[in-house]
């Protein structure tokens, strides 16, 4: 017998994993976000990052709040096994994923062509290959609950980016596969959305090292509010959801304005770098 849970709409059907919600990149930022919203929500969640330790902390805090103690998965996205390890692990506690969220990834300041070559294609394989592989391995789980992607791309994805030209070429990707396979998918009930948030204050500066870039004023938003936005719209079924009046101008910019002209105002905000 096949029936729907009251707490989240999600379809669960009898003799298959348990449900849950499996989050990438979940050990900060909005990826940490995310987690206590679909937690908050009644989601059984999965906890997936590099980082162990912070892991647990979420995990701890996210119990301690009253909701349903998370699973945590230590895995390593940049490896190319990471997506079937994290299969693995799933399968051994019988859980499979209703909804996936394909937060994990990175960002480089600065010339392509004098930053770390390795990085940048490291970047490109987390961006862009682990987030693929991660969209289309579950796709009968997905269709079984009736559940959906969530898809972290950025606005940066709908401009040319010089000073972070592979990131926003990454991120355009993101956008453009969510798009097409959320229309592949529509026959078989499964959500597609991806959630563009403009800047956020979170670890992915420090890491990026685009701490001293100082952005107009109105564009950046909490990691709380890009949670909260990309969760009510997947729900929603959205295709887009880009969180913030300021940052819904972005996408439109290319309509009226020439690439090559973006591409110059871009990289008129970030050439400091130049001559590094």
């Amino acid at each position: 017998m096949d029936m729907d849970s009251p707490a989240t709409g999600v379809h669960v059907a009898a003799g298959k994993g348990r449900p849950v919600a499996l989050i990438t990149g979940a050990s900060s930022g909005i990826g940490a976000a995310l987690a206590h919203v679909f937690a908050q929500n009644g989601h059984e969640v999965v906890l997936a990052a590099r980082r162990e330790r912070q892991l647990a902390a979420i995990a701890e805090r996210i119990r301690a709040a009253g909701y349903r103690a998370p699973h945590i998965v230590p895995v390593d996205l940049t490896r190319a096994d990471s997506a079937e390890h994290l299969a693995q692990a799933l399968a051994a506690r019988h859980l499979e994923p209703a909804f996936l969220v394909n937060n994990a990834g990175y960002g480089l300041l600065g010339p392509a062509a004098k930053l770390d070559r390795g990085e940048q294609l490291g970047m490109i394989d987390l961006n862009c290959r682990s987030l693929t592989d991660l969209s289309l391995r579950w796709i009968n789980s997905l269709a079984r609950h009736r559940g959906g992607i969530l898809n972290v791309a950025s606005i940066s994805g709908f401009i040319p980016g010089p000073g972070m030209s592979v990131y926003n070429a990454s991120k355009a990707y993101v956008i453009s596969f969510s798009v097409g396979l959320r229309r592949e998918l529509k026959p078989k009930g499964i959500r597609v959305t991806a959630l563009c948030p403009g800047p956020v204050p979170t670890e992915f500066q420090a890491r990026a090292g685009i701490l001293d870039v100082h952005y107009p004023r109105g564009f950046d938003r909490s990691a709380e509010d890009v949670a909260q936005q990309g969760y009510r719209g997947l729900m929603r079924n959205r295709a887009v959801v880009v969180p913030g009046l300021h940052n819904k101008l972005v996408p439109w910019l290319p309509r009226f304005l020439p690439r090559d002209v973006l591409a110059g105002l871009v990289y008129g905000r970030l050439r400091r770098w130049e001559d590094a």
